[in-house]
């Protein structure tokens, strides 16, 4: 397995992880700016909740119409369209008075933009690094990811606080627009990984055949469910703490750094493969003591604790790489990434729900009860299938 280094010596990785710091950045920071803009103007935890991660929510339609061009397209050029439309819609959400339907129309387009951009992204991946290097890749994209939200989170409060949320859009923007331009000029050319045009035929036809297979198919719903339904709780934390929600935000994206750390450098691959269930146990079980509404500092130390379990994820999907054939990787990788997005809007929306019913801290708290009894039901599918006998084809 290679360094984390090692990684940067590899022709087209570093200008690769680089801009897609800028666009974790941005998302980050436009992500909050845009959550409180909306909840100072609607005094809403449902519509705050769906403002943040309603791009999610669009993931679903991307992975089902345009996901066939993650194989198909030049990544270069698409990566690239992508992050300029991600700096255009960005810009819009920063224009005063635009209506509330306007900015969720933005946000599901810059969603179905997003589904595309991850399939590329993570596909273009695999090629740029040795089949043994994808794991500590990913980890080292991850762990960027969580310094990044501690950062852009922060900071985000921050200027939100000192500025408005309208500038902070302005300066998310700016950010995309500069990870765009680093893609065009940092990546060489190359051509789609697989033949024939993008079409919706396509894109259901590789979703039919990843989706066909049991084992890929545990793995996917391992990925999204318990996964979306944390995220679920941490889209409240804006109505939970308005004060306090980016030091929220902050600690988790700690606690995800810590356990990819842990999960991508630290364990023996023999240890790792056997981790899924006890990170996604311990990524729900801390929300579970929200209902006691605690206050910042324990509330923050509990968000900390449960985004360790995130790295369950890494375990997850380097299984789903080795289940996968190399010509449908980045559709797989793809569909992964717009599937595990598309619950955490749904998540939130669900969330936000209940939180309009009942109160933010009693709805993370049924979210992450929900959590844990997904991921158990999910186990128990996982053993009985490698305990199920191995029938003879018939003659």
């Amino acid at each position: 397995m290679p360094s984390y280094r090692g990684l940067f010596r590899t022709p087209e990785f570093t200008p690769l992880f680089l801009t897609s710091a800028a666009h974790t950045a941005a998302q980050t920071m436009s992500g909050l700016a845009l959550g409180t803009l909306v909840y100072r103007a609607t005094d809403s935890p449902l519509l705050s909740a769906v403002s943040m991660f309603g791009p999610s929510l669009a993931q679903v339609l991307g992975a089902t119409f345009l996901l066939s061009g993650a194989d198909r397209l030049p990544p270069r050029a698409t990566l690239a369209g992508v992050a300029w439309s991600f700096a255009a819609g960005t810009a819009v959400l920063a224009l005063p008075g635009l209506p509330l339907w306007a900015m969720f129309a933005v946000i599901l387009a810059q969603g179905l933009v997003a589904a595309l951009g991850g399939g590329v992204r993570w596909g273009l991946l695999t090629e740029i690094l040795p089949p043994d290097g994808y794991l500590t890749g990913r980890s080292l994209f991850n762990m960027m990811n969580g310094l990044l939200q501690i950062t852009g989170y922060a900071v985000g409060g921050a200027l939100v606080a000192v500025l408005s949320p309208r500038t902070v859009l302005l300066l998310a923007a700016l950010l995309y627009a500069t990870a765009a331009a680093g893609l065009r000029l940092g990546l060489t050319t190359r051509p789609p990984r697989a033949t024939g045009r993008p079409s919706v035929a396509a894109t259901r036809h590789a979703n039919a055949l990843l989706w066909s297979s049991r084992p890929r198919r545990l793995v996917y719903l391992g990925l999204w469910l318990p996964n979306g339904l944390v995220v679920g709780c941490e889209s409240l934390f804006v109505s939970y703490d308005p004060g306090a929600a980016g030091t929220l935000f902050a600690c988790a994206a700690l606690g995800m750094l810590v356990g990819d750390v842990i999960v991508g450098r630290l364990v023996p691959p023999a240890v790792r493969a056997r981790l899924a269930t006890p990170l996604l146990l311990l990524l729900a079980t801390p929300y579970a003591f929200f209902a006691l509404r605690p206050d910042t500092p324990v509330a923050a130390a509990c968000a900390a604790l449960a985004s360790v379990g995130f790295g369950a994820s890494l375990v997850q999907q380097e299984r789903l790489v080795a289940l996968t054939p190399s010509e449908l990787r980045g559709h797989s990788l793809g569909l992964d990434s717009a599937g595990r997005l598309t619950m955490q809007g749904v998540s939130a929306a669900l969330a936000g729900s209940v939180a309009q019913l009942t109160s933010p801290a009693t709805a993370m708290t049924v979210m992450a009860l929900t959590s844990v009894a997904v991921t158990l039901m999910l186990a128990a599918q996982r053993k009985e299938g490698v305990a199920a006998p191995v029938m003879s084809p018939r003659p």
